[in-house]
């Protein structure tokens, strides 16, 4: 669907999801490391490691390159949106602002969040360290069963 003002734009970079707010007129507001230029696609992915980012306002279109995007208010069943003018007068008046930039607790998709809700959340970062948790156990439990298999294969000998 056309985005509509105050909506979360998902873009789906190669290795992870950049998220910008749909502001009107074809324009997003979005939280971007000073290095990333619009529509830098796989090679943004460097761009994540940075401490410090621009708050930017691009065309929608720029911003996305050659990268799929969708409206993505997964959020709206959990918390109540901001009216739209809200969300637009807040991200507009951090336009030009550098701010901390920090992959865990303070990235582009917590800034989105935060515009819309006035909550400050990131379901990426969760995953990968829920997913990092997972493959961590499941590793141990591999390990754990080489042990005990080759124990098992020496006693028999």
């Amino acid at each position: 669907p056309e985005p509509k003002v105050g909506d979360l734009i998902e873009i789906f970079r190669p290795f992870y999801r950049h998220w910008a707010i749909y502001v009107g007129d074809g324009y997003v507001v979005h939280l971007a490391p000073p290095s990333e230029v619009a529509g830098a696609g796989a090679a943004s992915i460097m761009s994540t490691l940075a401490e410090k980012a621009v708050v930017k306002k691009e065309l929608l279109d720029d911003v996305v390159g050659r990268d799929r995007y969708r409206v993505n208010n997964k959020h709206d069943d959990k918390y109540s949106p901001l009216p739209p003018s809200k969300i637009v007068q807040r991200a507009e008046e951090l336009v030009g602002q550098e701010l901390p930039y920090s992959l865990p607790c303070e990235n582009c998709e917590h800034f989105v969040n935060e515009l819309r809700y006035g909550v400050a959340r990131s379901d990426q970062v969760r995953d990968a360290f829920m997913m990092a948790g997972v493959t961590g156990l499941g590793m141990a439990a591999l390990g754990l069963i080489g042990v005990m298999f080759s124990r098992n294969k020496r006693q028999k000998q």
